[in-house]
């Protein structure tokens, strides 16, 4: 196909987007504010693998496995893969449009710059475990190293990575073992993440977000090899359109899904046995579950994609069968729009909650538990989700994403892209 030299083609109309990708990111964002409140209560007993103090209530303890189980280390790889779905989406329309690959590398190293800055100014402001600087420096590696390479090249390398994941995981077992009267060398990894939300002094509170987030960055975009897989992952399913044409691909989705989240939430059942106590494990070998948590974190991430496929498959054809919207269709489209605005949304959750929760603000957070912080990301996600859909009734954009589209495309041209509303953050 002859390239062209007109400017680059703006991000896709409202019209043109997929439901279930939007609906995926719209509930997600629930799930991520559930994972991050934890790290708000402050002013108790930390533990060397979980955030979730101990003790509380039957509803607390409730709360926790639940989160253990089905939350924590299996959202962010959810958003990863969408990420990179999101990538391809983009690299393929401003193809179609006759424009260049290497302008829309241009276009690709803009954005995962940008998503850098973003990041580290959220950190600075509100939260050390912002994930946006994450995604900005996969999003700039991955997509210099693997876009560009044959369906079967993504499959082996995310095959290798799972792989090393799992290796890591069986030789942490084995570890473990014999780890009584040994350090497990990571013990100060959760403290040293939540010091800041427990810092009374404003600037030392963002100095401590900002020695943190680092960490973040290289470790969960990079080190920790869940993100770059997902992504991978993510680049082979969007050059089959999987979510934009879920069923075509029905039977690949069930079986993700159900695989997927069978050995997530499997895998995340001893290390909630073990922080309850049910399963005694020495506190010298409690390491191996962050190896654990990780590792079975990537197919449940991978399962809630697929069965946001399948929601969107099913609800498509049953809302477009419909005349008048029912509450059904009215609670779809809206937990959709704030998918569309998953920038804006995540970043408004930590507006909502860092001033209020942590030390350095009101301090609401020392006085919360378990089960009463996840009543408080439910309703900081039932209000990102009320702005988004009064934002959408008024066709309107989230605030980030009308400024990183104008800084990535140069250009006061800002309609609705999957590719950069693709947001993905959270543990």
């Amino acid at each position: 196909m002859a390239t062209t030299s007109a400017p680059i083609r703006g991000p896709v109309q409202t019209g043109e987007r997929a439901l279930a990708p939007d609906l995926a990111r719209g509930f997600m964002l629930l799930l991520i504010a559930v994972a991050n409140t934890p790290w708000y209560l402050w002013g108790r007993e930390l533990r060397a693998t979980t955030i979730h103090p101990p003790g509380g209530s039957a509803l607390d303890r409730i709360t926790q496995v639940a989160a253990i189980v089905g939350v924590d280390c299996r959202v962010y790889p959810m958003f990863a893969f969408l990420f990179g779905y999101g990538m391809v989406q983009l690299l393929s329309r401003q193809r179609a449009a006759g424009h260049s690959e290497r302008a829309v590398r241009a276009l690709l190293r803009r954005r995962g710059l940008w998503l850098l800055l973003f990041g580290f100014v959220h950190a600075a402001l509100l939260w050390q475990g912002d994930i946006l600087g994450a995604y900005g420096l996969a999003g700039l590696l991955l997509s210099w190293l693997f876009l560009r390479r044959k369906d079967r090249t993504l499959l082996v390398w995310a095959a290798i990575g799972t792989g090393v994941l799992t290796l890591a995981t069986l030789l942490g077992v084995v570890w473990a073992c014999f780890a009584a009267d040994t350090s497990p060398g990571i013990a100060g990894y959760l403290p040293l993440g939540a010091a800041s939300v427990a810092e009374s002094d404003p600037f030392a509170a963002a100095l401590g977000r900002l020695a943190f987030w680092p960490m973040v960055v290289v470790g969960q975009g990079l080190l920790g090899l869940v993100m770059p897989v997902a992504i991978v992952l993510g680049f082979w399913a969007a050059r089959r359109r999987i979510l934009e044409q879920p069923g075509e691909h029905l039977p690949l989705l069930r079986r993700v899904a159900v695989t997927g989240i069978a050995i997530g939430w499997l895998g995340g059942l001893p290390h909630a046995a073990a922080v309850m106590g049910v399963l005694r494990i020495p506190e010298e070998s409690m390491f191996v579950f962050e190896l654990s948590q990780t590792a079975t974190g990537l197919p449940a991430g991978l399962g809630y994609a697929a069965v946001f496929g399948l929601v969107g498959h099913r609800l498509g054809h049953r809302l477009g069968r419909r005349r008048r919207p029912g509450p059904v269709s009215t609670a779809v489209a809206a937990v959709a729009s704030v998918g569309r605005r998953s920038l804006s949304a995540y970043l408004a959750q930590s507006l909502l909650c860092a001033p209020v929760l942590a030390a350095w603000g009101l301090g609401v957070g020392a006085h919360l538990h378990s089960a009463s912080v996840a009543g408080y990301a439910i309703g900081v996600w039932l209000i990102t989700v009320a702005a988004a859909h009064g934002l959408e009734r008024r066709d309107n954009r989230g605030p980030a994403e009308v400024l990183l589209r104008r800084l990535t495309y140069r250009t006061r041209h800002t309609p609705d892209s999957p590719a950069i509303a693709t947001l993905e953050a959270g543990r």
